[in-house]
């Protein structure tokens, strides 16, 4: 109607075009974005995976997770720490919907010895509560030091 009324000379006199992204999300976008950055950066030490909590219905958390997957960067999307079971699987959303239960989260050596570090980079959709995200963590240590002592 735009270019009906004023016509295609006109058309940007009359109409302008720009991001609607809340703040709060691209802030999220570009921490995930330099958490990318770090795992691939040689003088830095890989990441085991990102962990994106939030809303399994929200696109802007889903979107979170996207940017480690098309990046290769191991990354998983829960809705909450629940999604973290005791025996080391978790529940999770993939990139494209579905709901999954995957493989180990903490993954051992070749020689099934376990890292005595973990380094995980973590984020959460705008609307997750802290303790969601501080409960997850939790989960992932307590997962981590019972390995070790298994080890």
């Amino acid at each position: 109607t735009i270019m009906k009324k004023f016509g295609p000379d006109l058309i940007n006199e009359h109409y302008y075009e720009f991001d609607t992204i809340c703040d709060a999300t691209q802030v999220r976008q570009d921490a995930v974005d330099e958490l990318c950055n770090m795992h691939f950066d040689p003088n830095e030490p890989e990441l085991d995976f990102i962990l994106v909590v939030g809303g399994f219905d929200s696109s802007n958390t889903a979107h979170l997770l996207e940017i480690p997957q098309h990046r290769g960067v191991r990354s998983f999307h829960i809705n909450e720490a629940s999604c973290i079971h005791a025996d080391n699987t978790l529940l999770h959303r993939t990139i494209d919907g579905g709901i999954v239960e995957s493989e180990p989260l903490i993954l051992a050596d070749e020689n099934g010895v376990r890292k005595t570090k973990l380094r995980v980079g973590v984020t959460s959709g705008a609307s997750t509560p802290d303790r969601e995200v501080q409960d997850a963590l939790g989960r992932i240590m307590m997962i981590h030091q019972n390995s070790l002592q298994l080890s």
